[in-house]
């Protein structure tokens, strides 16, 4: 039985890696389009630098939430923190008008959300070997 719970804590991180390995994959094969989208949503430069420690997080992140032990928790901590950062960045419905602010307020949510399951990850990473 514990085989079995290995096998889904396991599936559980690759359900929350796969957001950010499909969105690194994704700016990583269009690298002009990721720079175009950090200089859009937040204007930081250089944004081709900026575009790329993003995809290192993402798919770095993404792979040690994969790994076993204390790797999974730090790939949770790390994405958590991202996903925090960049929430607040892209999907601030407080300053958006009425019709933006619904749907902004819901990824903003969801994305919260995938913050929690992160820290459930790194909790369980951290009580027993993950």
């Amino acid at each position: 039985m514990l085989g079995g719970v290995s096998v889904l804590l396991f599936l559980a991180r690759l359900a929350l890696a796969s957001p950010f390995l499909l969105s690194g994959i994704t700016k990583a094969a269009d690298f002009a389009g990721a720079t175009g989208e950090v200089r859009g949503l937040t204007g930081l430069e250089p944004a081709p630098v900026f575009a790329a420690a993003v995809i290192a997080v993402q798919l770095g992140g993404s792979a040690l939430l994969l790994a076993r032990g204390r790797a999974v928790w730090l790939g949770a901590a790390i994405l958590a923190a991202f996903t925090l950062a960049a929430t607040f960045a892209a999907h601030d419905f407080w300053n958006k008008p009425a019709g933006l602010a619904i749907r902004d307020a819901t990824t903003f949510f969801e994305h919260i959300g995938l913050i929690a399951g992160l820290g459930l990850a790194a909790f369980l990473a951290r009580t027993r070997a993950a």
